[in-house]
């Protein structure tokens, strides 16, 4: 299948999904883009020990929330928008999959001891002891007693240069696995457009029309009842209207 046809198959199919929530269609759907989990899968299973077969599974989960998310009437491609889905549902497994960090038993014994002296230090001194001088309470360096007191801080955070695997031919950091906020926010307005969108597709032509000029375009209503043909007062009408019809619409998908 060309990329041509590919293309126009994925999209016809998603289109009638959208119109019809049928299992059938799906299933249709995530056999014609396997192609997209078995790229991503190969990609990542190269750069970590975790079984090729086990990131595939992932991701068709991925893929299928994709599906469920997608909007036809947004017209991007699907593929771009379902690879992010793929991706990340196999980096949330390997980052949930990583151990925290441990200690040595030696840092932790010299941070026990350190609490311990820096309550002595404060009563002696009547001050909050600096830490050189705890680390020559100690008998140690100031980098060692530094180092130290990192670990025990970091012990249940993972430095996001940490790989999410202890095996050493992975090359996935849990950096890699933190979604992008900026990202993340724009892939969340993006869908709350679409979902408004296709509540607004629902309403009468002059409800939507009285919308979109009024709340859309900013422009008075006087001048949006000319364009539309319509009173300045049956525009409020249809603005109210409109409003509550909304409500509905979107109050089970925000739910």
């Amino acid at each position: 299948m060309t990329n041509t046809s590919y293309g126009y198959r994925s999209m016809e199919l998603l289109m009638l999904y959208s119109r019809n929530r049928d299992i059938a269609i799906r299933n249709k759907l995530v056999k014609l883009n396997t192609g997209l989990v078995r790229q991503v899968a190969h990609r990542i299973s190269k750069q970590c020990a975790e079984p090729y077969e086990d990131l595939e599974q992932l991701g068709y989960i991925g893929l299928i929330r994709a599906i469920e998310r997608f909007q036809p009437s947004q017209g991007r491609a699907f593929s771009s928008f379902a690879i992010p889905y793929i991706r990340g549902e196999m980096l949330h497994y390997l980052r949930d999959k990583g151990s925290t960090m441990k200690i040595p038993r030696r840092l932790q014994e010299m941070y026990t001891k350190g609490k311990k002296f820096r309550k002595e230090l404060i009563a002696d001194l009547g001050r909050m002891p600096k830490d050189i001088e705890i680390a020559a309470k100690l008998g140690v360096s100031i980098k060692d007693w530094n180092e130290c007191q990192l670990a025990v801080q970091n012990r249940m955070l993972l430095s996001l240069d940490a790989m999410v695997n202890q095996a050493i031919d992975c090359s996935i950091t849990v950096g890699d696995t933190l979604a992008d906020p900026t990202s993340f926010a724009q892939q969340k307005l993006q869908e709350d457009r679409l979902q408004l969108q296709g509540a607004m597709n629902q309403l009468e032509y002059k409800t939507k029309t009285a919308i979109e000029f009024v709340f859309l375009r900013d422009l008075p209503r006087k001048e949006a009842a000319k364009r539309i043909g319509i009173s300045p007062m049956t525009v409020t009408r249809h603005l109210q209207k409109g409003i509550e019809k909304l409500g509905e619409l979107l109050e089970p998908q925000a739910a």
